[in-house]
């Protein structure tokens, strides 16, 4: 029997959802998202996929998680790659509602549970703090090619303003994190690795709920770390990592770039990688994943930095 699930294309104002069992087409204004879940939730289908829009779609997940509706929200890289695949070049809020039933139809989607609230808002701040941190590095390096004196000090002041908001939000983000013994306990299981600092460890916590709780392989994979091959014929191509959480792999980046001078495990395991031949980029690709890793055991077993056997 074919299952029930619904794609929805989510707008600004409205949904566009898809029922692939029915062939039916509805669109929903955003007052209405409230009646038309309680409606779904009398005969409850075996599946609502969505995408990632960049938050218009977290009222709907919302009330859908709190109906006990399954659902799952999905990349929409992965939709628009598979509507080309199909042939589907068309696109239309109607049709995109429709490609993406079909899409988890193919892919055998799964329901997935949502982020809970307290990270979701840990995860806010912390893009909030990125992008102010964006932009104080745009005004700084127009600063320095300012010329004209009024300019100068319209940036100086502008500079001195985000200076002030992001030590607000860091403020904001001590307090999140200690008023919670859960975050505060993971965020000192991981700043106690060499290399990681407050920044690196908010950011794990927030974009990777998993850490602690997946297996090696399942952590490198969601992090874009795990590597894959390129292969055909006899042709043997360098494996290369793809996918995965950008944000993760940013601040893992630089965390390791501090490891690989001040880890003593991570320092050897780059000195090995760049005495046996290896480029300084592949070599710190190498302990980006094996930091993760490292995190990733610390917190399952909740056992800091200093008491392992380095």
């Amino acid at each position: 029997m074919t299952k029930r699930i619904i794609g929805v294309d989510i707008a600004k104002h409205k949904a566009d959802a898809y029922d692939l069992q029915h062939q039916k087409h509805q669109t929903i204004e955003a007052e209405n998202y409230s009646q038309w879940v309680d409606t779904l939730a009398k005969d409850k289908p075996d599946l609502v996929v969505m995408e990632a829009t960049g938050g218009y779609e977290r009222v709907l997940a919302g009330l859908l998680a709190a109906a006990g509706i399954p659902l799952a929200v999905v990349n929409p890289r992965q939709v628009r790659d598979y509507a080309k695949a199909t042939n589907q070049l068309a696109k239309t809020d109607t049709i995109d509602a429709r490609v993406i039933a079909r899409f988890a139809e193919a892919v055998r989607i799964e329901a997935k549970p949502l982020v809970d609230a307290a990270t979701q808002a840990l995860r806010d701040l912390m893009e909030r703090r990125r992008q102010l941190v964006a932009m104080r590095v745009a005004e700084s390096n127009r600063e320095a090619q300012a010329a004209h004196p009024r300019v100068k000090r319209d940036i100086a002041s502008l500079l001195q303003f985000l200076d002030r908001q992001l030590a607000r939000l860091d403020e904001d983000l001590d307090k999140d994190i200690h008023n919670s013994p859960a975050w505060r306990e993971a965020e000192d299981l991981l700043s106690s690795v060499p290399g990681v600092g407050k920044v690196t460890a908010r950011t794990l916590l927030s974009e990777m709920p998993e850490l602690g709780q997946a297996n090696r392989q399942e952590i490198a994979s969601l992090a874009g770390l795990a590597p894959f091959n390129c292969d055909s014929g006899q042709y043997r191509g360098q494996r290369r990592i793809r996918g995965g959480r950008g944000q993760v792999r940013r601040v893992l980046y630089m965390a390791s770039v501090s490891a690989s001078r001040f880890n003593p495990s991570i320092r050897r395991f780059y000195r090995h990688l760049r005495e046996s031949g290896k480029p300084a980029k592949v070599a710190l690709t190498a302990c980006m994943r094996k930091l993760l890793l490292l995190l990733n055991s610390i917190l399952k077993n909740k056992t800091p930095f200093a008491a392992k056997t380095i």
